[in-house]
């Protein structure tokens, strides 16, 4: 027994010589394992801009409003616009563009970086209606009504519209559903970029609609 205890008391010794050692080397050394596997990735929400001349080839460059951390983020995209289109007609066709560019799914690269949209798919935008009391020229009536979209959904929307050719010229939307009910002007704000999942674009009733 008296050997045995002696052997082990040579042994210990080693164990703060080789902590020393590995603390030379600028390595910490530990009692318990570290293989906890790879660290979680991050969700950069950026990317490369693609090259515009193109993006241009292939229609009118236009950037929509994607979902990404909580946040409106811009992409790049682009729509074709017949050549010869009305003012009118050229807003609609727009506005359809960018509405399906919404619907889509984020490419690989987006879908990497953590884009994601609330827009469904199927949706149409039309112009003003041509009977009953007289719309603004530039309002949009969706087939989807406003009131019933997500929020995340109708600040895409109204963002990605605010800064296209289908807005006002002062970067305001009018959206109305497929029916008579009354238009509302839309507003994209700071608040709704940063925060779409709670915060409503704000919207005021437009007198005779």
């Amino acid at each position: 027994m008296t050997t045995v205890r002696r052997r082990g008391a040579r042994r210990w010794p080693a164990v703060p010589l080789l902590a020393l050692l590995l603390a030379g080397c600028g390595i910490r050394s530990t009692q318990v394992p570290t293989d906890f596997g790879p660290a979680p990735s991050r969700v950069p929400c950026t990317l490369s801009g693609p090259d515009i001349t193109t993006q241009a080839s292939r229609g009118i460059p236009v950037q929509v409003f994607l979902l990404c951390s909580g946040q409106l983020v811009t992409v790049d995209r682009s729509v074709r616009v017949p050549d010869g289109a009305t003012e009118g007609a050229r807003r609609v066709l727009v506005a359809q563009g960018l509405l399906d560019e919404l619907a889509g799914s984020p490419s690989t690269p987006e879908q990497q970086a953590g884009y994601t949209t609330d827009v469904r798919g199927g949706m149409t935008v039309s112009g003003p209606r041509p009977r009953g009391p007289k719309e603004p020229e530039d309002a949009l009536r969706l087939s989807t009504p406003p009131r019933e979209l997500t929020p995340a959904a109708l600040a895409q929307i109204v963002c990605t519209f605010s800064d296209s050719a289908a807005a006002e010229d002062d970067g305001s939307v009018i959206l109305g559903g497929p029916d008579a009910t009354a238009l509302r002007r839309y507003q994209c704000t700071s608040d709704v970029r940063s925060d779409p999942a709670t915060k409503s674009p704000p919207s005021t009733a437009l007198d005779g609609s």
